[in-house]
């Protein structure tokens, strides 16, 4: 769907059986981003971004830019200190990146003041590059209430905010907090149909990674207000179901449809029999 920024697709990072990046198969899979959705995400949690290092990602962000353009690419350069993720961002703007998310601090925890310097060191990294805060406190260790993430963007020049986890569901308390203008995404992408409702810019979908379609049919029949939007959000509903939150499922949808999946750094479990004939069955549909 090309121009839209609705959907943008949390792309998996593939690996050789060594645990090398397998850089062919990025550009594959990045190519099948560019065909589908048209807008991704670079480095995030669906791409095991704790399991790279800086050089590995920018090797991933060159190949997205590339591939898809600047205004196509989110990259993520959060990190577990602002000094890593300062430097991240500064080369991603070297790199050609216009559009940066970066995930709060990690594992330790961080105090509004903290927070301030952490967004403050990103910024100023980025110059004037569009930047989204990262909110994911079961991952992060690190609740940012609505209001605070409003106090950081006024600050610091966010952009929107990207809401994960029990985060996701505060999607109209970060709209009505934040400045004018202010993005917000969920990573709930099942929940496409009522992030939008409430003011929201979109989802960041991890299962748009192994089948976009379904996400893409209900961004259109929203959009046109078609009375049929309900058997469209049941497809959503089965394929978020069956994929979602795995990276190994994921890549199972990948593999399933001729995508060059490869294996992961992570631990990340592969779908048991079961699990990959509903995975099948999706693939089968989106395929007809």
């Amino acid at each position: 769907m090309s121009g839209q920024r609705t959907v943008i697709t949390a792309v998996t990072t593939p690996f050789h059986p060594s645990g090398d990046l397998d850089l062919a198969a990025t550009r594959e899979l990045y190519g099948f981003v560019r065909s589908t959705t048209g807008q991704l995400l670079v480095g995030g949690t669906t791409g095991e971004f704790p399991a790279l290092s800086t050089g590995e990602r920018l090797h991933l962000l060159e190949i997205a830019l590339e591939l898809l353009g600047e205004q196509n690419v989110i990259n993520h350069v959060g990190a577990a200190d602002a000094r890593t993720a300062a430097l991240l961002t500064r080369a991603s703007v070297r790199a050609g990146a216009r559009r940066l998310a970066a995930l709060t601090p990690y594992y330790l925890p961080a105090t509004p003041d903290e927070l301030h310097a952490y967004f403050g060191s990103i910024r100023e990294a980025a110059g004037d590059a569009q930047l989204y805060a990262y909110l994911f406190p079961e991952r992060s260790g690190i609740d940012v209430p609505p209001e605070l993430c409003a106090e950081l963007a006024r600050a610091h020049g966010i952009a929107g905010v990207k809401l994960s986890g029990s985060a996701s569901q505060q999607v109209r308390e970060h709209v009505d907090a934040g400045p004018d203008g202010f993005e917000v995404y969920s990573g709930n992408d099942r929940e496409l149909a009522a992030v939008l409702a409430a003011g929201g810019a979109g989802v960041v979908s991890g299962c748009a990674a192994g089948l976009p379609e379904a996400f893409l049919d209900l961004l259109e029949a929203v959009r046109t207000g078609n009375s049929e939007a309900g058997p469209v959000q049941d497809r959503v509903d089965r394929v978020v179901a069956a994929l979602g939150p795995s990276i190994g499922r994921i890549k199972c949808a990948q593999r399933l449809r001729g995508l060059p999946a490869g294996g992961s750094r992570m631990a990340v479990a592969e779908p048991d029999a079961a699990t990959e004939a509903i995975i099948a069955a999706l693939v089968g549909e989106s395929a007809s």
